[in-house]
């Protein structure tokens, strides 16, 4: 018999997994849809829940679907101050409240919020692992651009139009 050389050995290979294997679902906001560009849509905090490999908690949203006779839930990041039951209001006329999704260029200056968006529709890309927060710097309603400061300490211009929660 021929004996199985040490390269041969390591060149096998292993089973592959995926770090994502036991993610619960992609953390997101709702697409942006007309229901958030000329109002707002109410949702209910169904279940907050905890996702491997993150240190954030997740909110599992139940909305109404705007055309349909049906529910359709989506997966936030949990802010601080959420509770199963809460409801959770999205769009441009929801009001400053824990867990709300609302434009950037709505906030007052000196907010503390999390989970903006960097260019609008991306559906949340700053602030988002647990503990950090973005703050809103100031406001240019000429151009449509909004000056938050990071987590890192960097400050950044944003459109006015991206979301927030």
């Amino acid at each position: 018999m021929g004996r199985v050389i040490r390269n041969q050995r390591k060149g096998r290979g292993s089973i592959f997994t995926a770090r994502t294997r036991l993610n619960k679902a992609p953390a997101q906001f709702r697409t942006l849809d007309y229901a958030e560009r000329h109002g707002y849509i109410r949702g209910v905090v169904k279940k907050i829940v905890h996702d491997s490999g993150r240190g954030a908690p997740l909110a599992q949203v139940s909305f109404r679907h705007p055309y349909k006779y049906k529910e359709v839930t989506e997966t936030f990041i949990a802010n601080e101050g959420m509770y199963t039951g809460q409801f959770v209001y999205s769009g441009k006329h929801a009001s400053l409240n824990i867990g709300n999704v609302l434009p950037l260029g709505s906030v007052p200056e000196g907010t503390v919020v999390t989970n903006v968006e960097e260019k609008v529709g991306d559906r949340g890309a700053l602030g988002r692992t647990s503990g950090n927060y973005v703050t809103v710097i100031g406001h240019n309603p000429e151009e449509g651009k909004t000056r938050i400061k990071m987590p890192s300490g960097a400050k950044k211009v944003v459109s006015s139009r991206t979301s927030l929660s």
